[in-house]
Protein backbone atom coordinates (compact mmCIF):
# COMPACT_ATOMS: atom_id res chain seq x y z
CA UNK A 1 0.00 0.00 0.00
CA UNK A 2 1.48 3.41 -0.90
CA UNK A 3 2.79 5.59 1.88
CA UNK A 4 0.82 8.61 3.12
CA UNK A 5 1.29 11.59 0.80
CA UNK A 6 2.67 9.61 -2.15
CA UNK A 7 2.29 11.48 -5.43
CA UNK A 8 -0.32 10.01 -7.71
CA UNK A 9 -2.80 8.79 -5.08
CA UNK A 10 -6.29 10.31 -5.41
CA UNK A 11 -7.13 12.80 -2.69
CA UNK A 12 -10.38 11.09 -1.73
CA UNK A 13 -8.55 7.87 -0.75
CA UNK A 14 -6.27 9.46 1.83
CA UNK A 15 -5.70 12.52 3.97
CA UNK A 16 -4.02 15.33 2.11
CA UNK A 17 -0.51 16.15 3.13
CA UNK A 18 0.66 18.70 0.62
CA UNK A 19 4.03 19.22 2.25
CA UNK A 20 4.83 15.49 2.13
CA UNK A 21 3.64 15.23 -1.47
CA UNK A 22 5.73 18.23 -2.50
CA UNK A 23 8.80 16.86 -0.72
CA UNK A 24 8.35 13.54 -2.55
CA UNK A 25 8.02 15.41 -5.85
CA UNK A 26 11.20 17.35 -5.19
CA UNK A 27 13.10 14.21 -4.22
CA UNK A 28 12.04 12.29 -7.34
CA UNK A 29 12.64 15.30 -9.57
CA UNK A 30 16.37 15.22 -8.92
CA UNK A 31 18.02 13.00 -11.51
CA UNK A 32 14.81 12.37 -13.47
CA UNK A 33 14.47 12.89 -17.19
CA UNK A 34 12.41 15.81 -18.57
CA UNK A 35 9.58 13.46 -19.46
CA UNK A 36 9.55 11.97 -15.96
CA UNK A 37 9.66 15.43 -14.36
CA UNK A 38 6.66 16.53 -16.43
CA UNK A 39 4.70 13.43 -15.35
CA UNK A 40 5.56 13.99 -11.67
CA UNK A 41 4.57 17.65 -11.99
CA UNK A 42 1.17 16.78 -13.46
CA UNK A 43 0.51 14.26 -10.67
CA UNK A 44 1.34 16.81 -7.95
CA UNK A 45 -0.82 19.48 -9.57
CA UNK A 46 -3.72 17.04 -9.90
CA UNK A 47 -3.25 15.99 -6.27
CA UNK A 48 -3.43 19.66 -5.09
CA UNK A 49 -6.45 20.69 -7.17
CA UNK A 50 -8.98 20.27 -4.29
CA UNK A 51 -6.77 22.51 -2.15
CA UNK A 52 -6.79 25.23 -4.85
CA UNK A 53 -10.57 24.89 -5.13
CA UNK A 54 -11.04 25.52 -1.42
CA UNK A 55 -9.00 28.74 -1.63
CA UNK A 56 -11.02 29.87 -4.66
CA UNK A 57 -14.28 29.37 -2.76
CA UNK A 58 -13.14 31.95 -0.20
CA UNK A 59 -13.60 34.61 -2.87
CA UNK A 60 -17.04 33.63 -4.14
CA UNK A 61 -19.93 36.07 -3.93
CA UNK A 62 -17.86 39.00 -5.21
CA UNK A 63 -19.39 39.23 -8.66
CA UNK A 64 -17.18 36.65 -10.42
CA UNK A 65 -18.20 33.22 -11.66
CA UNK A 66 -16.93 30.36 -9.52
CA UNK A 67 -15.54 28.60 -12.60
CA UNK A 68 -13.37 31.63 -13.39
CA UNK A 69 -12.09 31.76 -9.83
CA UNK A 70 -11.16 28.09 -9.90
CA UNK A 71 -9.23 28.59 -13.13
CA UNK A 72 -7.28 31.47 -11.60
CA UNK A 73 -6.58 29.43 -8.46
CA UNK A 74 -5.30 26.50 -10.56
CA UNK A 75 -3.01 28.86 -12.44
CA UNK A 76 -1.60 30.01 -9.09
CA UNK A 77 -1.16 26.36 -8.07
CA UNK A 78 0.85 25.61 -11.21
CA UNK A 79 3.09 28.60 -10.48
CA UNK A 80 3.59 27.43 -6.90
CA UNK A 81 4.58 23.93 -8.05
CA UNK A 82 7.00 25.27 -10.68
CA UNK A 83 8.66 27.69 -8.27
CA UNK A 84 8.70 25.49 -5.17
CA UNK A 85 12.07 25.12 -3.38
CA UNK A 86 12.08 22.65 -0.44
CA UNK A 87 14.85 24.59 1.28
CA UNK A 88 12.60 27.63 1.69
CA UNK A 89 9.98 26.00 3.91
CA UNK A 90 6.44 24.64 3.74
CA UNK A 91 4.90 24.09 0.32
CA UNK A 92 1.41 24.57 1.76
CA UNK A 93 2.21 28.07 3.06
CA UNK A 94 3.90 29.00 -0.20
CA UNK A 95 0.95 27.69 -2.24
CA UNK A 96 -1.57 29.65 -0.15
CA UNK A 97 0.35 32.89 -0.72
CA UNK A 98 0.79 32.25 -4.45
CA UNK A 99 -2.81 31.21 -5.15
CA UNK A 100 -4.29 34.03 -3.04
CA UNK A 101 -2.04 36.50 -4.83
CA UNK A 102 -3.30 35.34 -8.21
CA UNK A 103 -6.92 35.63 -7.08
CA UNK A 104 -6.38 39.13 -5.69
CA UNK A 105 -4.58 40.16 -8.86
CA UNK A 106 -7.53 38.86 -10.88
CA UNK A 107 -9.98 40.98 -8.91
CA UNK A 108 -7.67 43.97 -9.11
CA UNK A 109 -7.08 43.83 -12.86
CA UNK A 110 -10.30 42.35 -14.24
CA UNK A 111 -13.22 43.33 -12.04
CA UNK A 112 -12.84 47.08 -11.47
CA UNK A 113 -15.41 49.05 -13.45
CA UNK A 114 -13.03 51.99 -13.97
CA UNK A 115 -9.27 52.30 -14.03
CA UNK A 116 -7.81 52.85 -10.57
CA UNK A 117 -4.06 52.85 -9.78
CA UNK A 118 -2.83 49.52 -8.44
CA UNK A 119 -1.56 51.00 -5.18
CA UNK A 120 -5.01 52.47 -4.50
CA UNK A 121 -6.69 49.17 -5.33
CA UNK A 122 -4.46 47.31 -2.85
CA UNK A 123 -4.99 49.96 -0.20
CA UNK A 124 -8.75 49.81 -0.77
CA UNK A 125 -8.75 46.11 0.13
CA UNK A 126 -6.63 46.78 3.22
CA UNK A 127 -8.92 49.61 4.30
CA UNK A 128 -11.97 47.37 3.98
CA UNK A 129 -10.34 44.63 6.05
CA UNK A 130 -9.12 47.08 8.70
CA UNK A 131 -12.56 48.70 8.88
CA UNK A 132 -14.20 45.34 9.64
CA UNK A 133 -11.69 44.59 12.40
CA UNK A 134 -12.03 48.03 13.99
CA UNK A 135 -15.83 47.94 13.74
CA UNK A 136 -15.84 44.70 15.69
CA UNK A 137 -13.38 46.02 18.27
CA UNK A 138 -14.92 49.48 18.74
CA UNK A 139 -18.59 48.48 18.31
CA UNK A 140 -18.96 51.39 15.88
CA UNK A 141 -17.80 52.52 12.49
CA UNK A 142 -14.15 53.65 12.72
CA UNK A 143 -13.08 57.07 11.54
CA UNK A 144 -10.68 57.60 8.67
CA UNK A 145 -8.01 58.65 11.17
CA UNK A 146 -8.37 55.42 13.16
CA UNK A 147 -8.09 53.31 10.01
CA UNK A 148 -5.05 55.34 8.93
CA UNK A 149 -3.34 54.76 12.30
CA UNK A 150 -3.92 51.02 12.07
CA UNK A 151 -2.53 50.78 8.54
CA UNK A 152 0.28 53.26 9.10
CA UNK A 153 -0.75 55.52 6.23
CA UNK A 154 -2.02 59.08 5.96
CA UNK A 155 -5.67 59.95 6.44
CA UNK A 156 -5.74 61.43 2.94
CA UNK A 157 -4.65 58.06 1.50
CA UNK A 158 -7.46 56.31 3.37
CA UNK A 159 -10.05 58.78 2.06
CA UNK A 160 -8.72 58.31 -1.48
CA UNK A 161 -9.00 54.52 -1.12
CA UNK A 162 -12.57 54.76 0.18
CA UNK A 163 -13.57 57.05 -2.67
CA UNK A 164 -11.90 54.82 -5.27
CA UNK A 165 -13.81 51.78 -3.96
CA UNK A 166 -16.89 53.21 -5.64
CA UNK A 167 -15.18 52.54 -8.97
CA UNK A 168 -15.18 48.79 -8.36
CA UNK A 169 -18.75 48.32 -9.50
CA UNK A 170 -20.16 51.60 -10.89
CA UNK A 171 -23.91 51.92 -11.13
CA UNK A 172 -25.51 51.27 -14.50
CA UNK A 173 -27.25 54.11 -16.28
CA UNK A 174 -30.03 51.62 -17.07
CA UNK A 175 -30.66 50.77 -13.41
CA UNK A 176 -34.28 51.55 -12.42
CA UNK A 177 -34.82 54.30 -9.85
CA UNK A 178 -38.53 53.64 -9.30
CA UNK A 179 -40.42 50.55 -8.28
CA UNK A 180 -42.42 50.50 -11.49
CA UNK A 181 -39.23 50.71 -13.57
CA UNK A 182 -40.59 53.64 -15.54
CA UNK A 183 -37.49 55.76 -14.88
CA UNK A 184 -33.84 54.80 -15.13
CA UNK A 185 -30.80 56.32 -13.48
CA UNK A 186 -29.67 57.81 -16.79
CA UNK A 187 -32.91 59.80 -16.97
CA UNK A 188 -31.76 61.83 -13.96
CA UNK A 189 -28.68 63.13 -15.75
CA UNK A 190 -28.93 66.58 -17.24
CA UNK A 191 -28.96 67.19 -20.95
CA UNK A 192 -27.18 69.84 -23.02
CA UNK A 193 -27.44 73.28 -21.44
CA UNK A 194 -27.84 76.01 -24.03
CA UNK A 195 -27.10 78.65 -21.42
CA UNK A 196 -23.48 77.44 -21.22
CA UNK A 197 -22.80 79.26 -24.47
CA UNK A 198 -23.60 82.56 -22.77
CA UNK A 199 -21.30 82.03 -19.77
CA UNK A 200 -18.38 83.77 -21.48
CA UNK A 201 -20.55 86.78 -22.37
CA UNK A 202 -21.87 87.00 -18.81
CA UNK A 203 -18.35 86.95 -17.36
CA UNK A 204 -17.26 89.63 -19.81
CA UNK A 205 -20.23 91.85 -18.93
CA UNK A 206 -19.54 91.41 -15.20
CA UNK A 207 -15.95 92.54 -15.68
CA UNK A 208 -17.02 95.54 -17.79
CA UNK A 209 -19.62 96.60 -15.25
CA UNK A 210 -16.89 96.87 -12.61
CA UNK A 211 -15.08 99.35 -14.90
CA UNK A 212 -18.09 101.67 -14.98
CA UNK A 213 -18.79 104.41 -12.42
CA UNK A 214 -20.79 103.29 -9.39
CA UNK A 215 -23.74 105.47 -10.33
CA UNK A 216 -24.14 103.86 -13.76
CA UNK A 217 -23.75 100.40 -12.25
CA UNK A 218 -26.46 101.19 -9.74
CA UNK A 219 -28.77 102.53 -12.42
CA UNK A 220 -28.32 99.42 -14.58
CA UNK A 221 -28.99 97.19 -11.59
CA UNK A 222 -32.14 99.12 -10.68
CA UNK A 223 -33.38 99.06 -14.28
CA UNK A 224 -32.62 95.49 -15.37
CA UNK A 225 -32.48 93.58 -12.08
CA UNK A 226 -34.88 95.61 -9.98
CA UNK A 227 -37.35 96.27 -12.84
CA UNK A 228 -37.53 99.92 -11.80
CA UNK A 229 -38.85 102.52 -14.21
CA UNK A 230 -36.77 105.50 -15.29
CA UNK A 231 -39.06 107.77 -13.28
CA UNK A 232 -38.49 105.70 -10.12
CA UNK A 233 -34.74 105.72 -10.68
CA UNK A 234 -34.73 109.47 -11.23
CA UNK A 235 -36.70 110.06 -8.04
CA UNK A 236 -34.33 107.93 -5.95
CA UNK A 237 -31.16 109.46 -7.43
CA UNK A 238 -32.51 113.01 -7.29
CA UNK A 239 -32.08 113.71 -11.01
CA UNK A 240 -34.46 114.15 -13.94
CA UNK A 241 -35.93 111.27 -15.90
CA UNK A 242 -34.37 112.66 -19.08
CA UNK A 243 -30.97 112.57 -17.41
CA UNK A 244 -31.55 108.95 -16.38
CA UNK A 245 -32.46 108.09 -19.98
CA UNK A 246 -29.26 109.70 -21.29
CA UNK A 247 -27.09 107.95 -18.71
CA UNK A 248 -28.63 104.54 -19.38
CA UNK A 249 -28.25 105.00 -23.13
CA UNK A 250 -24.62 106.00 -22.73
CA UNK A 251 -23.90 103.03 -20.44
CA UNK A 252 -25.52 100.49 -22.78
CA UNK A 253 -23.77 101.93 -25.82
CA UNK A 254 -20.42 101.69 -24.02
CA UNK A 255 -21.13 98.08 -23.00
CA UNK A 256 -21.97 97.10 -26.57
CA UNK A 257 -18.80 98.68 -27.93
CA UNK A 258 -16.70 97.14 -25.18
CA UNK A 259 -18.14 93.66 -25.85
CA UNK A 260 -17.14 93.91 -29.51
CA UNK A 261 -13.63 95.28 -29.00
CA UNK A 262 -10.45 93.74 -27.65
CA UNK A 263 -9.94 96.57 -25.17
CA UNK A 264 -12.68 98.64 -23.46
CA UNK A 265 -13.24 102.04 -25.10
CA UNK A 266 -12.68 105.26 -23.18
CA UNK A 267 -15.52 106.10 -20.82
CA UNK A 268 -16.96 109.56 -21.42
CA UNK A 269 -16.26 111.76 -18.41
CA UNK A 270 -13.22 109.72 -17.40
CA UNK A 271 -9.78 111.24 -17.51
CA UNK A 272 -7.23 109.57 -19.80
CA UNK A 273 -5.11 107.06 -17.97
CA UNK A 274 -8.04 105.34 -16.25
CA UNK A 275 -8.65 107.82 -13.43
CA UNK A 276 -12.11 109.29 -12.97
CA UNK A 277 -12.41 112.88 -14.11
CA UNK A 278 -12.90 114.57 -10.73
CA UNK A 279 -11.50 118.05 -10.38
CA UNK A 280 -10.85 120.13 -7.28
CA UNK A 281 -10.36 123.88 -7.47
CA UNK A 282 -9.89 126.38 -4.65
CA UNK A 283 -10.98 130.01 -4.57
CA UNK A 284 -10.29 132.41 -1.64
CA UNK A 285 -12.39 135.37 -0.60
CA UNK A 286 -10.77 136.99 2.41
CA UNK A 287 -10.67 134.44 5.20
CA UNK A 288 -13.22 132.19 3.45
CA UNK A 289 -11.86 129.36 1.32
CA UNK A 290 -14.26 127.80 -1.21
CA UNK A 291 -13.41 124.31 -2.50
CA UNK A 292 -15.21 123.54 -5.75
CA UNK A 293 -15.51 119.83 -6.59
CA UNK A 294 -16.52 118.49 -10.00
CA UNK A 295 -17.19 114.85 -10.85
CA UNK A 296 -17.85 111.72 -8.84
CA UNK A 297 -16.14 111.22 -5.48
CA UNK A 298 -15.37 107.54 -5.04
CA UNK A 299 -12.52 105.37 -3.83
CA UNK A 300 -10.46 106.24 -6.93
CA UNK A 301 -10.73 110.01 -6.45
CA UNK A 302 -11.28 110.41 -2.70
CA UNK A 303 -7.57 110.74 -1.94
CA UNK A 304 -7.26 113.82 -4.17
CA UNK A 305 -10.14 115.45 -2.33
CA UNK A 306 -8.58 114.53 1.02
CA UNK A 307 -5.31 116.23 0.09
CA UNK A 308 -7.11 119.35 -1.19
CA UNK A 309 -9.22 119.72 1.97
CA UNK A 310 -6.24 119.12 4.24
CA UNK A 311 -4.32 121.99 2.66
CA UNK A 312 -7.40 124.21 2.76
CA UNK A 313 -8.10 123.65 6.47
CA UNK A 314 -4.50 124.10 7.55
CA UNK A 315 -4.04 127.24 5.44
CA UNK A 316 -2.88 130.42 7.17
CA UNK A 317 -5.63 132.95 7.88
CA UNK A 318 -8.48 130.65 6.90
CA UNK A 319 -11.53 131.07 9.13
CA UNK A 320 -14.06 129.15 7.06
CA UNK A 321 -13.92 126.34 4.49
CA UNK A 322 -16.92 125.80 2.18
CA UNK A 323 -17.04 122.66 0.05
CA UNK A 324 -19.21 123.19 -3.04
CA UNK A 325 -20.69 119.88 -4.32
CA UNK A 326 -23.01 121.37 -6.92
CA UNK A 327 -21.22 119.51 -9.73
CA UNK A 328 -20.91 116.21 -7.84
CA UNK A 329 -23.47 113.58 -8.91
CA UNK A 330 -22.21 110.84 -6.61
CA UNK A 331 -20.36 110.43 -3.30
CA UNK A 332 -19.62 106.89 -2.14
CA UNK A 333 -18.37 105.60 1.22
CA UNK A 334 -14.80 106.68 0.51
CA UNK A 335 -15.96 110.24 -0.25
CA UNK A 336 -18.10 110.37 2.88
CA UNK A 337 -15.10 109.24 4.94
CA UNK A 338 -13.03 112.11 3.49
CA UNK A 339 -15.70 114.72 4.36
CA UNK A 340 -16.10 113.33 7.91
CA UNK A 341 -12.35 113.49 8.40
CA UNK A 342 -12.26 117.04 7.08
CA UNK A 343 -15.09 118.12 9.41
CA UNK A 344 -13.24 116.70 12.42
CA UNK A 345 -9.97 118.32 11.34
CA UNK A 346 -11.74 121.68 10.95
CA UNK A 347 -13.25 121.37 14.42
CA UNK A 348 -9.81 120.68 15.87
CA UNK A 349 -8.35 123.68 14.04
CA UNK A 350 -11.35 125.82 15.09
CA UNK A 351 -12.18 126.45 11.46
CA UNK A 352 -15.77 126.67 10.30
CA UNK A 353 -16.57 123.85 7.89
CA UNK A 354 -19.67 123.52 5.67
CA UNK A 355 -20.89 121.65 2.58
CA UNK A 356 -23.12 123.41 0.09
CA UNK A 357 -24.85 122.68 -3.23
CA UNK A 358 -25.28 118.95 -2.58
CA UNK A 359 -27.81 117.30 -4.89
CA UNK A 360 -30.76 115.59 -3.14
CA UNK A 361 -29.33 112.07 -3.51
CA UNK A 362 -25.89 113.15 -2.28
CA UNK A 363 -27.40 115.22 0.53
CA UNK A 364 -29.35 112.22 1.84
CA UNK A 365 -26.19 110.12 1.92
CA UNK A 366 -24.26 112.81 3.79
CA UNK A 367 -27.11 113.38 6.24
CA UNK A 368 -27.42 109.74 7.28
CA UNK A 369 -23.62 109.53 7.53
CA UNK A 370 -23.37 112.13 10.26
CA UNK A 371 -22.77 115.27 8.21
CA UNK A 372 -26.23 116.78 8.53
CA UNK A 373 -24.80 119.53 10.75
CA UNK A 374 -22.46 120.86 8.05
CA UNK A 375 -24.93 120.78 5.15
CA UNK A 376 -25.98 124.20 3.85
CA UNK A 377 -28.38 125.19 1.08
CA UNK A 378 -27.38 127.37 -1.79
Amino acid sequence: MPSRGQVGEPAENMLEDLDAAAMAFAARRDGATPTEIEALREKLVHYCLPFAGRIARRYRGRGEYMEDLEQVARLGLVKAVDRYDPERGSFTAYAVITISGELKRHFRDRTWGVHVPRRVQDLSLEVGHASMILTSALARTPTAGEVADRLGVSEAAVLEAVESAAGYSPASLNAPVAEDGAMEFGDLLGGPDDDLESVTDKLTVADLLMRMPARERRMLAMRFYGNRTQAEIAEELGISQMHVSRLLSRALTWLREAMLSDSPPHWEGEARGGRAGMQVSVARDGDVLRVLVRGEVDRDTAERLRIGLRHAITGIGVASVVVDLTAVPLVDAAGVSVLLEAAQAAATARTEFSVTGAQPYVARILAVSGLAGVLRRG
